[in-house]
C-alpha cells in the first residue's frame, strides 16, 4: 500500500527537498500551505503536479484535524515555523505561537485523530546556544540565545512529553545550519552567495555584513532531510543530532564565495552594526555520531562544495536575468 505523508512547511527549502526524497520514495505527498494573497511555490514548481496542497495553519488547530482525517497520512513532517532568527527579536510573540505552541497543536491534532501516526519534529541547534559543551550532542544542556532558540526548546520538550505521556512515535532532529540554492536571501549563506555573484557582475560593489567571527556548522539541506525521513524508519522513536561536525566562521564563508568567483571579499565586505544580534552565538557545531551510528547517515556535500554549488546557481541565475531583459533581482 502506498504511504502517504503530510509536510507542513513544504514551500521552505527542507520542505521542498524533503518533498522530493519522499516522492522518490513511492509516497503520496501532502504539502500545507498558508493561504496568502501572493503564494510562493517557487520551490515546490517542478513537482507540484506530483503533490496534493492543502491549506492548513499551524496558528489553527481546526484546519491540522481536518487535513489528518482527510489525508489519513501515515508520517507527518512538521517543518513549518517562523524560521528566521533575527526576525524573532522583532516578533518574538509569533515566533512563539508558530515554533512553540503550533508543535502542541500538530502533536494534538495527532493524538485526537490517529496516535499511529509517526511524526517528525523540526528542532534547531539554536537551542544550544551560549555552548555548555563542544561539539554539542543529544545531551549537551540547551541554552537558547534567541526568541526563535527558546520557542525551539518547546517544540523539542513538548515532542519529548508527548512522545512519553501518549506513547507516540514522536521524533525530533536537532539540525544544525543547512544550505542550499533554495535558501532564503534573508539567510546569511544565500546572503553571501548571492551578493558576490551581483558583484562579480558589476551589478553592486559594497555588502554589509554583521559578525563575521560567528562559527556555524554548515551542511547541504538536501543531504539532511535524508536523516528525518530515516529518523521515521526506526523501530523505535528517538532523537538525532544532524550535522557535518566541521566549524567554519562567516569570514570563511566569504572566502569561499568571493575566493571562487575569483574575488578578495575585503575589497567589498564591511561590519554594518544593524546586522549584530543583540546576543549572539558563537560556536555551534554539532556532534552526528548517534545519527552516523543509528541511522546509517552520512553527508555527502563538504562546505566547500555547497559554497561552490550555491554561487554557481547563483551567478547563472542573475545572468539569465540579465540575458533577457529582467530586472536581475531575485524571484
Amino acid at each position: 500500500m502506498q504511504r502517504t505523508a503530510l509536510i507542513t512547511g513544504v514551500t521552505g527549502q527542507d520542505g521542498s527537498y524533503l518533498a522530493e526524497l519522499l516522492l522518490d520514495e513511492g509516497y503520496r505527498v501532502v504539502g500545507m500551505v498558508r493561504r496568502g494573497s501572493s503564494p510562493n511555490y517557487h520551490r515546490i514548481e517542478h513537482i507540484m503536479d506530483r503533490l496534493v496542497l492543502e491549506q492548513g495553519d499551524l496558528l489553527d488547530q481546526v484546519s491540522l484535524i481536518q487535513i489528518l482525517r482527510r489525508h489519513r497520512p501515515q508520517e507527518v513532517y512538521n517543518l513549518a515555523a517562523m524560521s528566521f532568527v533575527p526576525t524573532s527579536w522583532e516578533q518574538p510573540v509569533l515566533t512563539a505561537e508558530f515554533t512553540a505552541v503550533g508543535v502542541t497543536r500538530v502533536l494534538d491534532a495527532i493524538r485526537m485523530v490517529d496516535p499511529t501516526i509517526r511524526v517528525y519534529q523540526a528542532s534547531s541547534s539554536e537551542m544550544f546556544g551560549k555552548v555548555q559543551e563542544v561539539p554539542q550532542r543529544e545531551t549537551t544542556p540547551f541554552y537558547p540565545r534567541s526568541p526563535y532558540g527558546v520557542a525551539k526548546v518547546y517544540g523539542h520538550w513538548i515532542t519529548i512529553n508527548y512522545r512519553e505521556s501518549y506513547d507516540l512515535f514522536a521524533v525530533s532532529g536537532i539540525l544544525f545550519n543547512h544550505e542550499s540554492p533554495r535558501r532564503g536571501l534573508e539567510f546569511v549563506t544565500r546572503k553571501v552567495t548571492y551578493n558576490a555573484a551581483r558583484i562579480k557582475l558589476g551589478l553592486q560593489d559594497r555588502l554589509p555584513m554583521g559578525n563575521l567571527d560567528a562559527k556555524r556548522d554548515w551542511g547541504f539541506a538536501g543531504d539532511y532531510v535524508r536523516a528525518m525521513w530515516l529518523m521515521l524508519q526506526q523501530d523505535k522513536p528517538d532523537d538525532f543530532v544532524v550535522a557535518t561536525g566541521e566549524q567554519h566562521s562567516v569570514r570563511e564563508l566569504l572566502e569561499a564565495a568571493f575566493g571562487h568567483l575569483g574575488l578578495d571579499y575585503q575589497d567589498h565586505v564591511y561590519t554594518d552594526p544593524q546586522f549584530l544580534r543583540p546576543a549572539d552565538v558563537y560556536e555551534l557545531v554539532g556532534d552526528a555520531s548517534k545519527a552516523r551510528r543509528v541511522l546509517g547517515w552520512e553527508p555527502q556535500v563538504s562546505f566547500h562544495e555547497l559554497v561552490e554549488m550555491m554561487v554557481e546557481h547563483d551567478l547563472k541565475m542573475l545572468e539569465e536575468k540579465i540575458a533577457t531583459g529582467r530586472p536581475p533581482t531575485i524571484d
